[in-house]
């Protein structure tokens, strides 16, 4: 069976997870008592990414929904003579439990692609069972029409501006082109980039994971 990521083990205190290309494994909890922290713990808004009228929740949807959806999901592999190899991914392959997968791409349209990790808690699934843990979009075409079919958060990435989105996310940090989650945030993690125009140039969505990033055990 093709394998369509690289493996790295790693350590966490919740879920294991594991996608496409880099593999991760998590642990198990420490001796704290976890139902108090969660008691404490402010709820943290998740906010959703539709593309082409399909709604993603990271942490939630799954690969398959997009795999339905009619979109690809690709991963792509340095041959021995130094050349990239792009491949479909297999949504029948097996993927470990408690794993974290990162390297993988969805193909949107020719002039836009996605960046893609997965994960996977205590039992082995299928890849297209998977969970998207992290989905990151960068825009670099000059054409930017394509890009009203993208919305984070239900407005538009072409109306996200850096003046948007600081009204749309007053809790949020940052200057005149990044604007950051708040610290405060555990549960997800939220990116945005702007140009000097303030047209939104990169955004990122993420649940949090324990991964040991060192790939040590």
């Amino acid at each position: 069976m093709r394998v369509s990521m690289k493996k790295l083990l790693k350590k966490w205190s919740f879920v294991g997870l594991s996608l496409i290309f880099i593999v991760m494994t998590l642990t198990g909890c420490s001796g704290e008592n976890n139902d108090d922290k969660t008691a404490n713990k402010p709820e943290e808004k998740l906010y959703p990414i539709t593309i082409e009228g399909q709604e993603i929740l990271v942490g939630q949807t799954t690969v398959s929904t997009l795999l339905d959806k009619g979109f690809k999901v690709t991963v792509s592999e340095m041959t021995p003579d130094k050349q990239i190899n792009k491949y479909e991914i297999d949504p029948n392959e097996e993927l470990e439990a408690n794993s974290y997968y990162t390297g993988g791409s969805i193909q949107i349209n020719d002039s836009l692609s996605a960046l893609i990790s997965l994960a996977t808690d205590e039992k082995s699934v299928k890849m297209g069972d998977a969970v998207i843990a992290r989905l990151e979009f960068t825009f670099v075409s000059e054409d930017r029409s394509y890009l009203d079919n993208i919305q984070f958060n239900g407005v538009s990435v072409n109306e996200l501006s850096r003046d948007k989105a600081k009204e749309m996310f007053p809790d949020f940090t940052g200057d005149d082109n990044m604007w950051f989650s708040p610290a405060s945030m555990t549960e997800y993690k939220y990116f945005l980039s702007f140009s000097w125009e303030g047209q939104l140039h990169n955004f990122y969505v993420e649940k949090k994971y324990d991964v040991d990033w060192s790939n040590k055990k």
